[in-house]
């Protein structure tokens, strides 16, 4: 075998396939150039002229791409799955996860976020296990699940977010005569990309004393009191010791928000939208390490200015109605529906929600975001569009 024949079988074996192009800002195509691209595919290189424009764009360009789902559609079809799929080992908690039309087939809602319906039958226990991955739980609907945290029962009631940390041993309950619907959000996409996950199963079964169902779990008691930190504890775990963040604060402090602006006070983050954050009562910071949760407030006829940010979102619609524009794409929306905004889309939301469809009488949006990781590699990004 000629050196030139086991050159040209260890370029066919390589991965890298460089291609000489006549185009501005690449060098000259000449046999020379061609020779060069071959050595460069036999020692598996890759120049940075020939990438420049798909490492470093001028702007971001996500893989993902906006998309909705509908509560309803994903409702009915986790119901089947509640006859069909077991909840134990193997069922995997019956969760389903929403997957992005452009990422592959992968169960990924956007390249760093997880989203999942749940889904627990009348008197089912979804088994114990822990994760690395961070995660939540936030309930569009329902009640009579109680999560059990780390032996603590916390209540899941319709407006709730429950934030849960990562390597806390975990499972569900469901007390009641009713199946039960919620969703999951969890970085197990970051994690994945970053090869730092772990996974481990614990007990099939919870005790007796975890199976109860207190209007309150431990940590409420302890750490839910608005502005009041309690000085016989002090967290060592990442995330919020604050494992349920009750709906009515969240929806009196937004109502609120919308009063004080119609007194002239101000209070809202533009004319008649109203926001706040889910933070950790210790600290103030963020709930979890690598995920960011919020709930926005639209009033009826208010539109939000057309938003850019780096990173990705994923928003559900907790109650009203309205119109969303993602990028290009402009849906209705509706009760439960969720939809993704990829990183540098801009994104804005009009309410039409009235008394028919909104206890509020205003468009609800839950919302949840990789904001903590950007921010705290300084690549976070906002800009108003005009």
């Amino acid at each position: 075998m000629t050196q030139s024949s086991l050159a040209h079988d260890i370029a066919a074996g390589s991965p890298v396939r460089l291609q000489a192009v006549a185009a501005e800002g690449q060098p000259e195509v000449t046999p020379a150039l061609e020779e060069l691209y071959r050595g460069f595919e036999n020692e598996l290189l890759v120049p940075l002229w020939t990438e420049i424009g798909d490492l470093m764009p001028a702007h971001p360009r996500s893989r993902a791409v906006p998309h909705l789902w509908r509560w309803q559609r994903l409702r009915e079809l986790a119901a089947r799955a509640g006859d069909i799929v077991p909840v134990g080992r193997g069922g995997e908690r019956r969760a389903i996860a929403l997957a992005n039309p452009s990422l592959g087939g992968r169960p990924f809602a956007t390249p760093t976020q997880w989203a999942a319906i749940q889904y627990l039958m009348p008197g089912e226990d979804a088994p114990e296990h822990r994760h690395t991955q961070h995660a939540f739980r936030f309930v569009v609907e329902g009640s009579g699940v109680w999560t059990v945290v780390g032996g603590d029962p916390v209540p899941m009631n319709r407006g709730d977010f429950l934030p849960q940390a990562g390597w806390n041993w975990h499972a569900h309950h469901n007390a009641t005569s009713e199946p039960m619907a919620w969703i999951d959000g969890l970085d197990i996409p970051l994690q994945y990309l970053t090869e730092a996950q772990f996974f481990e199963f614990g007990r099939d079964e919870i005790s007796a004393a975890e199976r109860t169902t207190p209007d309150r779990s431990r940590s409420e008691r302890l750490w839910g009191h608005p502005g009041l930190r309690p000085l016989s504890a002090t967290p060592t775990a990442p995330g919020s010791p604050l494992l349920s963040y009750k709906w009515e604060y969240t929806d009196a402090a937004l109502r609120d928000q919308l009063l004080l602006e119609k007194e002239g006070f101000g209070g809202t983050v533009e004319p008649g939208h109203a926001a706040v954050r889910y933070s950790n009562p210790h600290d103030g910071s963020d709930v979890l390490p690598t995920l960011r949760a919020e709930f926005h407030r639209v009033a009826r006829g208010a539109e939000t200015a057309p938003v850019r940010e780096t990173g990705s979102s994923v928003y559900q619609v907790f109650d009203g109605s309205g119109v969303v524009t993602v990028g290009d794409r402009i849906w209705t929306v509706a009760r439960g529906d969720l939809f993704v905004v990829p990183s540098w889309e801009p994104f804005s939301a009009r309410s039409e929600a009235g008394a028919t469809d909104s206890d509020a009488g205003a468009l609800d949006l839950f919302r949840f975001s990789d904001a903590p990781v950007f921010e705290a590699l300084r690549l976070h990004r906002t800009q108003k569009d005009a």
